[in-house]
Order: structure tokens, then sequence, then C-alpha cells
């Protein structure tokens, strides 16, 4: 088939690509041409695992193309997806401009029967909004279809080419045969074509990251419980994870959920919720419990040396070293981490910072500039701090070499957001040890 991709952010890019993959002609399209140019050489502008390679061989193949000529690429293709972004307004909301302004200029550019896709997580009702826009713009015959994405940042690859099932919102049953065909190669071992009208599909992408999140919460609920009854909720996690009805994803507590999907998707359903003069408390407590996690580890922080949280200098002549930046492990992206929030915090209360993550200090020098000090590895940022915070549970950090550790902290103190090592170990190897929901180790 003949594709267009409109938007090459984070889902345009890796749908554009592995659809190229199984043997489609795509061209992505962007209003960035500096953008265009690195793609066509191969310079990708997000961290992907695996997603290089990737977009590099479907290039050299010529099944993958980049223009910034919209208009084109929509009159050679046949389906047309837009996949722009549709960011938070002050009120919650998604902003549909970019997805809207997407449609105006399909329909300017139609040039015979398409099927326009809207791969963007958009509210309830805006496959029908797409479709006022292309009517009012364009003579020729068109379909609008929702295919929401439920890809996971760093196994995008993974979650687009074998998905646990395909979401199609379609009113036109050629339409949808046209996508489940699209589809086919990526679900050959059996992977569920879910066919539904356009707002289910829509409300289904709410709805499942909804769902997620308030795993997360209720488990960092959970986690504050055990702090207090000294209870340990790596031992909890576990005991209810083996439950079939529950199973063990998103059971992890720690410094809360960031990223583009879940804090953006939260907020859109409050917003409808309100809109429609129907109230979700169970939500709003979600983004509650969301926004406080975020502030915990410098609770412990200050608990630990003493300071009153609001003395605006009671860090002063502290250092911290600070692993990890990006909202979770293999990406880049640091869209509401809870980095930013905690060294934003230190720093307020009069710290130094010496950070390092393995692929997102390029985006956090556009966030800290020169606020916070980068280091070329992990061990470089220990040198001299007067405790490690570890706030990304990247692979690296998993087994490092404590002598090496201690020897480098000017104390051996450890404040674990992500739960990566045990108590009782720290205790043995003569660090202090604050993790999230477990007991703190003393030697």
């Amino acid at each position: 088939m003949k594709l267009a991709v409109i938007g090459t952010g984070y889902v345009g890019l890796v749908a554009g690509t592995c659809f190229a993959e199984t043997g489609n002609d795509v061209i992505c399209v962007d209003i960035d041409r500096n953008k265009i140019e690195g793609l066509r050489k191969g310079k990708i502008p997000i961290y992907e695992p695996g997603l290089a390679e990737l977009l590099r061989r479907n290039v050299e193949q010529e099944r993958l193309g980049f223009t910034d000529d919209l208009a084109r690429a929509v009159q050679k293709s046949s389906l047309v997806f837009i996949a722009v972004g549709t960011p938070s307004g002050e009120d919650g909301s998604s902003d549909l401009r970019y997805v809207l302004k997407a449609a105006e200029q399909i329909g300017d550019a139609m040039n015979e029967p398409k099927i326009v896709v809207t791969k963007s997580t958009v509210p309830v009702g805006t496959a029908e909004q797409v479709r006022q826009v292309l009517a009012a713009r364009t003579h020729h015959p068109f379909e609008v279809v929702s295919n929401p994405e439920f890809l996971k940042e760093g196994s995008a690859i993974d979650d687009f080419m074998k998905p646990d099932r395909v979401v199609i919102g379609a009113d036109n049953r050629e339409a949808a045969e046209t996508l489940r065909e699209l589809y086919q190669p990526f679900t050959r071992t059996g992977a569920p074509i879910l066919v539904m009208d356009p707002r289910s599909a829509e409300m289904t992408k709410y709805a499942a990251n909804a769902m997620l999140a308030s795993r997360i919460s209720f488990m960092n609920e959970i986690a504050r419980l055990c702090e207090t009854v000294q209870a340990d909720v790596h031992q909890v996690r576990q005991g209810i994870g083996m439950d079939r009805r529950l199973g063990p994803t998103f059971l992890f507590p720690g410094l809360g959920y960031g990223g583009s999907c879940f804090p953006k998707d939260i907020r859109a359903l409050i917003h409808l919720g309100r809109q429609l003069q129907l109230p979700i408390p169970l939500l709003e407590a979600i983004e509650e419990v969301n926004n406080r996690q975020k502030h915990l580890l410098v609770e412990k922080v200050l608990q630990h040396f003493q300071v009153d949280r609001n003395d605006p200098q009671g860090l002063s002549g502290k250092l911290f070293a600070v692993w990890g930046l990006s909202f979770k492990p293999q990406t880049d992206d640091m869209r509401e981490a809870p980095s930013i929030v905690t060294i934003d915090r230190l720093l307020q209360s009069g710290a130094k910072i010496c950070a390092y993550d393995p692929e997102a200090a390029r985006e956090a020098r556009k966030i800290f500039q020169d606020r916070i000090a980068y280091a070329g590895d992990n061990y470089a940022a220990l040198r001299g701090a007067d405790a490690l915070l570890l706030l990304t549970e990247w692979n690296v950090f998993r087994n490092p070499d404590f002598g090496r550790m201690k020897r480098l902290l000017k104390e051996p103190v450890i404040f674990d957001g992500r739960n990566q090592y045990s108590p009782s170990e720290m205790k043995t190897l003569g660090f202090r040890y604050f993790g999230i929901g477990r007991p703190s180790s003393v030697p």
C-alpha cells in the first residue's frame, strides 16, 4: 500500500518506519525542513532502541521517504495517517489545532478517494471533527478511521511489530478491511484486530492509559502505607502480582509516572468529565497522588539531612549525584519526568547537582541549562557528593561497583527512587539506604 504519515514525532516516525518494514511505500511528512533533511541522512531526532537501523534500511531500499511537501505526499498515497502532537491546554484539554490543520491540508490536496486515519491520541469525537473539515474542503470521497497507538517508549518497535491488539474505529466496512489488511503482517501470531466505532476506539486509548496510571498511583499509595507500618512493598508487590486477576505489570512503586502520554491523557479525561458535568474523582486522585509522589525523594533528603522544608537554603553546600534523568529507561524523553521536580526542588534549597543519564543529557540541557553539572559516566557523577539519588532505572545502574561508589561519595548515602537495590545488602555494605515503601537501612 502507499501511505503518507503526517508528523515525524515519536508516533509518526515509529509507525511510518514499521509500515515500510512490511513492504509498504511510506512518505513521512513534517513542516520542519531541518528535521526532514536529517532523517533523509539517517539522523534520528529521538532515542528509541532499534529505530535507527530499521529506518536506515528502509530508506536505502526506497520504501521510506521524508518530505515537507504535504500535498504531494497526500496525492501519492491512498491512506493518510495523522500523527501530529495533541498537547495539553491550560485546562487539561487536548489541543487539536495541529490535527485539524492537517485535516485542512489533506482536504485541500486530495485528488482521489482517500482513507484518513487519526493515529494521534485524540478526544472522543475527533474523527467526526476531521470528517467535517475534510467535507468542507474536498469533493472527493473519503473515509475517516480512528487507529490509536499503544506504544511504550523504549520498546516501541516490538510493540508495533508484535502488538497485543490493533484497534480500528471505522463506520465503513471497506475502510476497516483496508486497515485490517495493512495490519495483517503484524498479527500473524494471533493478536486480535478489534473493529469498533470511532468514538469507542478513541475512548479505548484513554481508558487503557488511565487504567495503567491508576495501578502506578495505587502502588505508590500502598508504598506510603508500607513505610508507615514497616512492611516491605517489594514483597507486597510480589504477593499481589501473582494473582492472575491482577498480574505483575505496572505494580512498581517509584517517583510517579511521566512522559508524553499518561499525564496528558489523565488530564484530558478529567477535563472531559468536567465539561460533561460528570466529575471523575478517581482520575483526579490518580493525578494528585502522582504529583505528590514526584516530591517524595526530596522529602526523604530533607529529613535525612535534618533540613526544614521551608528553609530556602537548607541544603546549601551539599552536592548530590543524580543517576537518571529521562522519565523512564530506554528513552531520552524528559516530558513530565520526576527528575525535573526533584532537581528543581534541590536547587531551590541551595544544593548543587551533578547528573548522569545514558541518553537524556541533551534534553536535560534544554531544561536545566548550566544550573546543574553533567557527568560523562555514572561514577564521575559521584565524586565528592553527599548522597546519590537514583531517579531512572537504566540497566547500567542495576549492578554497579558499590565499593567504588563508596570511595567516590563523600558520605555513603543512597536515595533510591526506583527500588533497585536491596536494603539489607546496602546495610551490609555500609550504605545508608532509603527506598520507596521499604524499610530504610542504617549501618
